[in-house]
Parts: structure tokens; sequence; C-alpha cells
């Protein structure tokens, strides 16, 4: 291209095409292998009929499985200790948020026991974690005309 100053110098624009084609592949590559990260435990979790939370952060994640091991995230601890652990955990945390994760054939005595640790341990916020429950089906058939 010619600017008319009379130079014939060489013009220094960047061809970006290469760089938006190069993040447009990782995008798709995050977006594909994100759902797969989901770590944790496996616990079969109660359905429930509400809208999901927004949350930035991550939360300290006390999960209670069928066989009524109780975890602290990935690290298994007993009912008699949950209280002293959580309460060290919380201490050095700017936010004592806790999220309680119950497998659906555990015990109500059992996670009330639990729920009532976590909050003599200084917990200010303790919240449940359930799973959306699958939408109703139209159970009315169409009726037969009779004549």
């Amino acid at each position: 291209m010619n600017t008319g100053s009379g130079d014939n110098g060489l013009m220094s624009d960047i061809n970006v095409t290469p760089f938006v084609d190069v993040m447009l592949v990782l995008l798709i590559i995050f977006m594909v292998t994100a759902p797969m990260l989901v770590q944790g435990l496996d616990v079969a979790l109660p359905q429930v009929t509400t809208k999901a939370l927004e949350t930035k952060e991550e939360h300290l994640m006390i999960t209670v499985r069928k066989d009524n091991l109780i975890f602290i995230n990935d690290f298994e601890v007993s009912l008699d200790t949950l209280q002293e652990k959580l309460a060290k955990i919380v201490q050095g945390r700017a936010s004592a948020d806790v999220y309680l994760k119950a497998d659906k054939d555990v015990s109500y005595g059992l996670v009330a026991q639990v729920m009532a640790r976590i909050k003599d341990a200084g917990v200010d916020k303790l919240g449940m974690v359930t799973e959306p429950s699958p939408p109703e089906k139209d159970t009315k058939a169409p009726k037969a005309k009779r004549g």
C-alpha cells in the first residue's frame, strides 16, 4: 500500500487471524473438557426442584457417603474428629462457608449429627448440596373418542 509520502518502506501490520484461530480452538477444547473435570466423591444426592446457586469461589465440602464414611473435601475423618479438624480448617479461611453433601440413603440421624458438629466448629453458613429433579412428565394421555 502506498501512503503517498513517497516511502517505499515496509508496512508493519500484525496479522491476528492465526491468533484468533488458535484461541477459538483452545476455547472449544476447554469447553469440551471442563465438564469432565468434576471432582469429588461419588454419592447419590437427593433431588429437589430449586434453582442452583451461583458461586465464584471454592467452598469447603463435607461428604457423607452411603457407607457412613465422612470426608472433608477428599480426606476421610471420623464423626468424633470432624468438629476438631473442621475448626482448625475454618480458622485459616477468610470465609467459613461449608457445603454438606450427604447420600440420600444415609440416615437422617447421622446427617443431623454431622450438621451439629459442623455448626459447633464455628461455621457461619452451611449449605446442602442436592441434584435438580428431572422435569415432571405429563401423565395425561389423550382419551380415545367413543362413538
